[in-house]
């Protein structure tokens, strides 16, 4: 199997890449900088191939003998389109660690473009939103007549520079959640509750995640609400109250971005080490019934290489029917066990 890294010069796509290394693989590492990507390549002896993505055409001659692109280039909003567009031209799996939500809704749109083409699109391949879609894989499995279904996550440790470009640009969207089958703009942190970590029970606010586009895909429930833990409880009331048109303005979008870009770095080696995730989901049907599930598990980028590598190995060995999928539809809700570290409390 040939497969690409895209991004590899990116913060989670070297993460991706030297995990690749450290097992024995050998992926081509592609961007646009060519200094960029040849300082990156050529110490550990891998292949290097420089284009943009401004052309899909030439996008797709870069990769007529690539099986498999790991797509590690954000923001999304921006780099998913024209990829995937050269991806159903070539032939070749598509995977990527979005977490935007209109991203996952455009690629699944594609789906039978993708079933036409013979490939297999999974964007979410990592932390956004492998764990969270797996568990609620696994507690609508346990009640199948679930109508709602809350996800929450709370995380230790730093965030890269590309993840917090995408929370700026999601935040000027607003709150998102799956109403009824319709994805709704609500307000942002418009619901809180306590859920059940593995660690004790935490207060948590409602955000935009992936999930709301994803785990309709996987379970098929109507109502999706997706939560974080916030360190205060009065960051969501004073998110809300900021206002998306401040938030959504390009002067402030350009400016945000560009310092994110000069004064934030990723979580180092050691920060990782010390980082944790713990992920909680609760299906309930309309008579009361309910079941949840949570799990506890590695530093989300740790996480995230892990399991782009164990995907992009998967879509060659168990060659999922070509189409849009969430990685439960792809691989199976137990996917997430295979991550290393990760420890499931059964669903209950």
């Amino acid at each position: 199997m040939t497969w690409m890294i895209y991004g590899a010069n990116g913060f989670t796509g070297r993460l991706v890449a030297d995990l690749a290394v450290e097992r024995g693989e050998r992926p081509v590492v592609a961007g646009r900088d060519p200094g960029k990507v040849a300082a990156f390549a050529a110490p550990r002896g891998l292949e290097s191939r420089i284009f943009d993505l401004s052309e899909p055409a030439r996008v797709a001659e870069m990769l007529h003998d690539v099986d498999v692109v790991a797509h590690c280039a954000g923001p999304f909003s921006a780099t998913s389109a024209p990829m995937v567009e050269a991806c159903l031209r070539s032939g070749t799996h598509y995977l990527d660690i979005t977490g935007e939500i209109d991203v996952f809704e455009s690629i699944f749109a594609r789906h039978q473009e993708a079933r036409d083409a013979g490939v297999v699109l999974l964007p979410g391949s990592g932390f956004d939103v492998v764990p969270t879609d797996c568990l609620a894989a696994l507690v609508a499995a346990e009640l199948p007549g679930a109508t709602s279904l809350d996800l929450a996550f709370q995380a230790g440790g730093q965030i890269s520079p590309g993840t917090l470009k995408s929370a700026l640009e999601g935040a000027a969207l607003g709150g998102r959640a799956r109403v009824g089958g319709e994805l709704r703009t609500v307000p942002l942190a418009w619901r809180r509750r306590e859920v059940a970590f593995p660690s004790g029970p935490r207060q948590v606010t409602s955000l935009p995640w992936g999930d709301v586009a994803t785990a309709y895909r996987s379970t098929g429930i109507g109502t999706i609400t997706t939560f974080t833990r916030l360190p205060l409880p009065e960051v969501g009331d004073g998110l809300s109250k900021l206002g998306q048109k401040v938030l959504g303005s390009a002067p402030v979008q350009r400016a945000g971005k560009a310092a994110i870009g000069a004064f934030v770095k990723g979580p180092g080696r050691a920060t990782r080490q010390h980082s944790w995730v713990e992920v909680y989901a609760e299906a309930t049907d309309d008579g009361g019934r309910s079941v949840s599930a949570a799990l506890i598990g590695p530093d989300t980028y740790d996480m995230t290489a892990d399991s782009v590598l164990r995907a992009v190995n998967a879509l060659a060995a168990e060659t999922p029917e070509p189409g849009a999928h969430t990685p439960s539809t792809a691989f199976g809700p137990d996917f997430i066990r295979r991550l290393h570290g990760v420890k499931i409390i059964e669903p209950a």
